[in-house]
């Protein structure tokens, strides 16, 4: 059995399913790891760990952000298209080689 490195909510694929051009996110990061939200609602967690910081630089670059430090919030407004992309990567398994190619 794996780790979980991240974890993305039900809330998340409800936004992605209404296409829209504009969602105003929020990155940020504390001491559990890394969180993108949606009007105080959960989207998507990235764990402090090996994996699941890299999957939260990934998720950030595909929101064309950076990872914030610690106890900063970066506002986005992106389309569901790029919310979809950010999500589908902070799901990639990062345990594996392979997704780090992807």
């Amino acid at each position: 059995m794996t780790d979980i490195h991240s974890e993305i909510s039900e809330y998340a694929q409800e936004l992605i399913d209404i296409p829209r051009a504009h969602l105003s996110l929020e990155l940020s990061q504390d001491d559990s790891g890394l969180k993108l939200v949606h009007q105080d609602k959960m989207l998507a967690r990235c764990y402090l760990t090996r994996e699941g910081m890299a999957a939260g630089a990934y998720m950030a670059k595909a929101l064309g952000s950076s990872v914030p430090s610690e106890g900063v919030i970066i506002k986005i407004r992106v389309s569901t298209g790029v919310l979809f992309r950010a999500i589908s990567i902070a799901s990639q398994d990062f345990g594996l080689d392979e997704s780090f190619v992807l």
